[in-house]
């Protein structure tokens, strides 16, 4: 355990809590909650919870913080797929939802110094490189979009990050939760990402320890082939965060493969981004195969949401035909809750995979001008 902190949300996820509507019933009233924090309780995630009518920046908020905060308070560790993903993708949303929670940053820096104390054989072990790299992207993301300039506490995580980098380039990551914990590559582009976000840490560098560092990653993601198309999307994603690293012509070429995934109700799937077997060591192929609709996947939160802003983000229009159609189908498919429903992909349990498909799809929005500002006047509602 990492430690409680101050038991207390900020001033504008109080403003977010104003709106909330009560606790969503799940179908099982037997089932726990997803998160439960206070008096916010976040029922458990089902395919079945019913639709908004309307979106609801300010329930999709309460869903970000109410799960950010449980996990680093109860959960008393930093998680890809819970405050990981909260502090990669909440920042940007500044202008929309206000800033993030200061607690769950805090939780990120105490984090960062406990890691850091770690013996080596430790820092290198199972997921430990990946989440080191996801401190520092969190970290290097508030300061991007929140301090707006580098801190010293993200200038500390990223040097420990590039310490625990593999000789090939790339950070250690486990095969057993995917998509988050399946593959180094997975953990190499969370990593460039952290370092090119970060205001003025590439630039201003001059340690050469970390400019080879730096080459060595840069060579791996362009010399390391995929392990499927949801690690191209990814690369497409750091590519829009480090110029030369991939040609023009290799952009386009990624963001044609993206478009081919998009299904005629004009979202998504993760499950046609890579093959059953193709996750980590395939682990999940027995489950993903008996799924009842494996010929023919339906369209998720997660895979919609990554995919618009990771489109937006490459260059392509707002306007666009295909991204518009996209923008309709998250408006349609925001549940009660506040959150947008994907399966996971690991067990028909927690369906922890509905966070970061909640903050791609409002980051997503937000991206194509779709998600309106949460202000005082919309959280009095």
């Amino acid at each position: 355990m990492l430690g409680k902190l101050v038991p207390s949300f900020v001033v504008v996820p109080l403003l977010i809590l104003a709106v909330w509507a009560g606790p969503v019933l799940a179908d099982d009233d037997e089932a726990d909650p997803q998160y439960e924090l206070g008096d916010v309780s976040i029922p458990a995630a089902t395919a079945d919870e019913a639709f908004r009518a309307d979106v609801s920046a300010a329930h999709g908020a309460t869903y970000l913080e109410t799960g950010a905060l449980y996990w680093s308070r109860e959960k008393g560790c930093v998680s890809c797929h819970t405050n990981g993903s909260y502090m990669r993708i909440r920042p940007a949303l500044t202008p929309h939802l206000g800033p993030p929670s200061e607690e769950v940053r805090t939780f990120f820096i105490s984090a960062m110094g406990k890691l850091k104390k770690m013996e080596r054989e430790k820092q290198l072990a199972g997921i430990r490189p990946t989440q080191i790299a996801y401190v520092a992207a969190g970290l290097a993301e508030w300061d991007a979009h929140v301090g707006g300039q580098l801190s010293p506490e993200t200038d500390e995580a990223l040097k420990l990050m590039f310490s625990v980098q593999s000789d090939n380039g790339e950070w250690g990551n486990t095969d057993c939760w995917p998509p988050f914990e399946s593959s180094a590559y997975h953990g190499t582009t969370v990593a460039a990402m952290a370092a090119a976000t970060a205001p003025g840490w590439l630039t201003s560098q001059d340690d050469p320890k970390i400019l080879e560092s730096v080459e060595r990653m840069k060579k791996y993601l362009r010399t390391q082939e995929p392990p499927h198309d949801y690690g191209r999307l990814l690369l497409l994603w750091t590519s829009t965060r480090i110029d030369d690293l991939l040609s023009e012509k290799q952009r386009q070429d990624l963001v044609e493969s993206v478009w081919k995934h998009q299904r005629a109700d004009g979202g998504w799937s993760i499950r046609t981004f890579a093959a059953p077997d193709a996750w980590g060591s395939g682990k999940r192929a027995e489950k993903l195969k008996q799924e009842a609709d494996f010929e023919n996947p339906a369209s998720d939160g997660h895979q919609t949401g990554l995919a618009v802003l990771v489109l937006r983000d490459a260059g392509v229009p707002a306007k666009d035909n295909r991204l518009q159609k996209a923008v309709k189908w998250l408006l349609a498919n925001q549940k009660a809750s506040g959150r947008w429903w994907t399966r996971s992909l690991n067990t028909d349990g927690p369906h922890y995979i509905t966070f970061s498909a909640t903050g791609y799809s409002l980051l997503a929005l937000a991206k194509c001008d779709a998600l309106p500002k949460l202000t005082q006047k919309t959280a009095a509602k």
